[in-house]
C-alpha cells in the first residue's frame, strides 16, 4: 500500500499534471500554514536559534531526493580544503533515534541514519545528528568554524548564514503545485531568495545556476570492498535497486553507460533485503551508495554499490566557496 501511494504521487507530481486536483484545498491550507509559521518566526515570535559558527543550509524545494547529500560532501570537502573547519549538521531519517550525538566509528546506518553514515564514511569530518538541528549545531560549534546542514530549508527554527537550494535537473519543480498537490514545500518564487541554486543533472533551465553532475568512479563489491570501473559492466544484463528520492537518475545512468538493467525501486530510506534487491539469480546487482549503507549479512555476494562523485562547473565552485568564506569573515567581524 505505501508503494503504490508513493507511486501514484510521484506520477501525480511529475507526470499527468491534470491530475489531483481534487487535493488543491489541501494545498492551499498546507501553503497558509508554512506562511504563517515562517512569519512568526521572522517576527521573532517563535524563537529561534543563532549559531556563532556560520551556518549553511543546503536544502531543496521538492519532496525527495534532489542530491542534497552528494552536494554536502562535496561543498563540505572544498570548505575543508581552503583551511576552514568545516562539520556537518544532520536530523537524520526520523531523527536517527531522537538523541544529540556526534557519530563514532561505533555506530552505524541503523542507528545514526543512512545519509548521516554515508557522509561520515566519505569525510574525515565531524558528522552530528539530532532530532532538533541546532541541537546537532551545539555539538559542532566548539571545533568547527562553518557548519552545514543537510537540508533544513523549510526549518526556521535554525537560523542561517547562507542558503543553497538543490534541484533536480530530470524531474525540475514538477507541477509547480504545493503538498499534497504537488511537490513542493514552499513556492517556486523562493529560489529568488536563497544565495545559490544547484542544479543537478542536465534539464531544468535557470539563469546563474550552478551546475553539477553525478559521475561514477567505481563499482564497490559487497563481499571484499574490490573496486572496479562501471564499464566492466557495460552490456551486461544488471539489476540496478535503488530507495531514494529519484530512482530514475540512478538508472538513466546506468543505462547511459550501456548497461541493460532490471530495476527493483522501494521508497525513499526503505530497506533493502537481498531477495527484495533481486539477488541470487546469477545476475550482478548494483545499488546506491545510500542504500548499500544499510545492507549486510548474508545473500548479498553478488552485490556492488556504485560509488559517485560531483562535479562542478570550476568557476561556479570557486564563486561559492569564496563567497562563504568571505560571509565567514563578516560574521566574525560583527562580534568583535
Amino acid at each position: 500500500m505505501q508503494k503504490r501511494l508513493h507511486d501514484w504521487l510521484i506520477g501525480t507530481w511529475y507526470g499527468d499534471s491534470g491530475r489531483g486536483r481534487w487535493l488543491l484545498p489541501l494545498a492551499w491550507l498546507f501553503a497558509g500554514a508554512a506562511a504563517l509559521r515562517r512569519s512568526l518566526y521572522e517576527r521573532g515570535i517563535l524563537a529561534r536559534y543563532r549559531s556563532p559558527r556560520l551556518v549553511v543550509i543546503v536544502g531543496n524545494l521538492t519532496v525527495g531526493g534532489a542530491g542534497k547529500t552528494p552536494f554536502v560532501i562535496w561543498l563540505a570537502g572544498e570548505l575543508e580544503r581552503t583551511g576552514l573547519r568545516t562539520g556537518v549538521a544532520m536530523r537524520g531519517y526520523k531523527g536517527a533515534g531522537g538523541g544529540a550525538r556526534r557519530l563514532t566509528d561505533a555506530d552505524s546506518a541503523s542507528d545514526a541514519g543512512d545519509e548521516p553514515w554515508m557522509i561520515r564514511r566519505r569525510l574525515t569530518l565531524p558528522v552530528a545528528v539530532a532530532a532538533r538541528r541546532a541541537d546537532a549545531v551545539r555539538l559542532l560549534e566548539p571545533d568547527c568554524d562553518v557548519i552545514v546542514c543537510d537540508d533544513g530549508l523549510q526549518h526556521y527554527a535554525l537560523a542561517r548564514d547562507v542558503e543553497i537550494a538543490v534541484v533536480d535537473g530530470m524531474r525540475g519543480l514538477g507541477n509547480m503545485r504545493r503538498l499534497p498537490a504537488g511537490p513542493l514545500r514552499e513556492p517556486a518564487s523562493r529560489l529568488d531568495e536563497v544565495d545559490a541554486v544547484v542544479v543537478n543533472g542536465a534539464g531544468f533551465d535557470r539563469a546563474g545556476a550552478i551546475r553539477m553532475r553525478l559521475q561514477p568512479v567505481a563499482v564497490v563489491a559487497f563481499r571484499d570492498g574490490s573496486r572496479r570501473p562501471l564499464s566492466d559492466f557495460a552490456g551486461r544484463e544488471v539489476v540496478a535497486a535503488a530507495a531514494i528520492g529519484n530512482p530514475d537518475r540512478f538508472f538513466a545512468m546506468l543505462r547511459d553507460h550501456g548497461l541493460q538493467i532490471e530495476t527493483r525501486t522501494l521508497p525513499d530510506h526503505a530497506r533493502f533485503t537481498p531477495a527484495l534487491a533481486g539477488a541470487g539469480r546469477g545476475k550482478p546487482v548494483l545499488l546506491t551508495e545510500k542504500d548499500a549503507v544499510k545492507c549486510n549479512g548474508v545473500g548479498w555476494s553478488e552485490a556492488g554499490y556504485v560509488e559517485v562523485e560531483p562535479r562542478v562547473d570550476a568557476a561556479s565552485a570557486s564563486a561559492l566557496i569564496e563567497s562563504i568564506a568571505r560571509r565567514k569573515a563578516e560574521k566574525e567581524g560583527t562580534r568583535t
